[in-house]
């Protein structure tokens, strides 16, 4: 399997991921913590790659997304943006719906808010 592949294939398997600096518990770049904690706000669960472990992916994605920075919020298949623009959703509370509403989409549980996964 390819890198795009493998990307494609995880962006398509994870209606809500995360590709961040460091993980949910850890982040290792200030922006990727912020968009963490905006994300967890939303209280729905959601999957990450972590980066920095997978050069890879790095490499690659933001040409495949025609998006050179990170962290890359991808919500139901489509890329939402970095830092700046998960943390405008957030205060408009655009993020929080669009979240929900893919939860209610994909039947996630409100209770499985822990459930992360370095996928």
């Amino acid at each position: 399997m390819s890198v795009l592949e493998k990307i494609q294939r995880q962006i398509t398997e994870n209606p809500i991921i995360l590709y961040m600096k460091g993980s949910p518990e850890l982040p290792s770049c200030g922006f990727s913590a912020q968009a963490v904690q905006a994300i967890q706000a939303c209280g729905e669960r959601f999957a990450y790659i972590d980066i920095l472990q997978n050069p890879d992916i790095r490499s690659e994605i933001p040409k495949y997304a025609n998006w050179p920075t990170f962290p890359q919020l991808w919500i139901d298949g489509e890329l939402c943006g970095g830092c700046d623009i998960i943390l405008e959703m957030f205060q408009k509370g655009e993020l929080q719906q669009l979240i929900k509403k893919i939860a209610k989409k994909y039947n996630f549980s409100t209770e499985s808010t822990q459930d992360r996964t370095n996928v």
